[in-house]
């Protein structure tokens, strides 16, 4: 590829994003809705602007980093207040990981008509939600608490564990590892490894930054934070592949957590930069999307994921959520919020590759797979999330809302 036509791909792929992003601040769309279309639109399944498979083996590299980077933002923001929370958080993720990567199963062999190995792939990349998409819509239609924590958390802890998880069932599918036993050793080694690395890293990092002042250093700050960031993410990658995902949320936490860090000065430098990302990944990998890889699946796909949507995902919560104190609203809420984001899309072009060169079929089939779960949820989660928040009285701004009208009420001739 020649450095003109890979300036003009990322030139492409950064404006699309703008645009989108410009358009939902103009409009009041979801973002996240309008950068998917817009990768759409300059993508294969539109003007053929943009060929991320053009930067080869540069895709993985630079979609890691920035994905770290979205993760290493949330786990700084990530706040579970009460015991109550992290408690729903907790039984969640743990009733998703069985029912969810069961029924997964299930419907992309039955439905979508995968091999029992691809579809076991299938049902651990679509495992979790995306904190790139939960996050941002999250603060745009103002959750009021404690939902966007429990979403928010879901999303950070599921998602480095569904992609590990996938890793490890595309190599067992592939043949480099032999049998259940050495996929459990293989899940521990690296979800434990990158935990570990990554709280090493941010108490490190924590340290650092607690001896050098948010002013006038904050540059400084930013600069020391990303360089450390980026080596331990490729560092655990190179010892233990997908290890970097947990291991940057585990970064994030602890330097979050500090009080003497000025974390809240950082976030917010952080938080650009991870929006910055997400407005370059969403296009670029939206751009892979062919609809001649979702052509094939026909209605059997759509059936797959939609009785994902539909039906596992409020059994999930509504088993996950039993016995809490979560209202109807709250937990219908929760059922349907679920959206795939940038890790999902990421993991599926990556391994497509990888089945592909390995000569395995369906690899096509997979890919497309995903990508119409992505399209289905975020599309459908995201322009009615919103709209159903303020309907079931859960966003902070319809409880604004009521709190103006309750005191015009009361400042009226007779109100209480």
């Amino acid at each position: 590829m020649t450095p003109e036509r890979l300036g003009l791909l990322w030139g492409v792929t950064v404006f699309a994003g703008a645009t989108a992003q410009a358009l939902a601040w103009l409009t009041g769309l979801p973002g996240v809705v309008l950068l998917l279309s817009a990768g759409l639109v300059i993508g294969r399944s539109g003007f053929g602007l943009v060929e991320p498979l053009d930067l080869g083996a540069g895709l993985g590299t630079v979609v890691g980093l920035l994905v770290s980077l979205v993760l290493f933002d949330g786990g700084i923001n990530l706040r579970l207040p009460g015991d109550a929370t992290k408690q729903a958080v907790l039984r969640i993720v743990l009733v998703r990981l069985v029912l969810g990567l069961a029924a997964g199963l299930l419907a992309a062999h039955w439905l979508a008509g995968l091999n029992w190995s691809l579809a076991a792939v299938f049902s651990a990349i679509v495992l979790a939600t995306g904190p790139t998409v939960v996050t941002p819509l999250v603060r745009q239609i103002r959750l009021a608490p404690p939902l966007g924590e429990v979403l928010e958390g879901e999303g950070l802890i599921l998602e480095p564990i569904g992609a590990v998880l996938a890793l490890l069932l595309l190599e067992l599918a592939l043949g480099d590892l032999h049998g259940w036993r050495e996929l459990a050793l293989g899940l521990l080694q690296r979800l434990g490894g990158g935990v570990a690395i990554g709280a090493l890293c941010g108490w490190l990092l924590a340290e650092a930054l607690r001896r050098i002042p948010a002013q006038p250093a904050g540059a400084l700050r930013l600069q020391l934070t990303l360089g450390t960031l980026f080596l331990m993410f490729s560092g655990c990658e190179l010892l233990l592949p997908e290890s970097g995902l947990p291991a940057a949320v585990a970064a994030g936490v602890v330097v979050g957590r500090r009080p003497d860090t000025d974390a809240a000065e950082l976030d917010e430098l952080i938080r650009q930069l991870a929006q910055l990302a997400i407005t370059m990944l969403f296009p670029l990998l939206a751009a892979d999307v062919s609809w001649a890889e979702l052509s094939p699946l026909g209605w059997g796909g759509v059936a797959c994921v939609l009785s994902l949507m539909l039906l596992v995902r409020p059994v999930a919560i509504g088993l996950a959520t039993w016995g809490l104190a979560f209202s109807l609203p709250q937990r219908a809420l929760m059922s349907w919020l679920a959206p795939r984001g940038i890790v999902t899309a990421a993991v599926a072009s990556l391994f497509a590759i990888r089945l592909e060169q390995a000569g395995v079929v369906g690899a096509g089939r997979l890919q497309g797979l995903v990508f119409l779960t992505i399209l289905l949820t975020v599309g459908l989660q995201g322009l009615s999330a919103g709209p159903l928040a303020r309907w079931l009285g859960l966003s902070e701004a319809a409880g604004d809302a009521g709190a103006v009208v309750a005191a015009s009420v009361q400042q009226q001739p007779g109100g209480q």
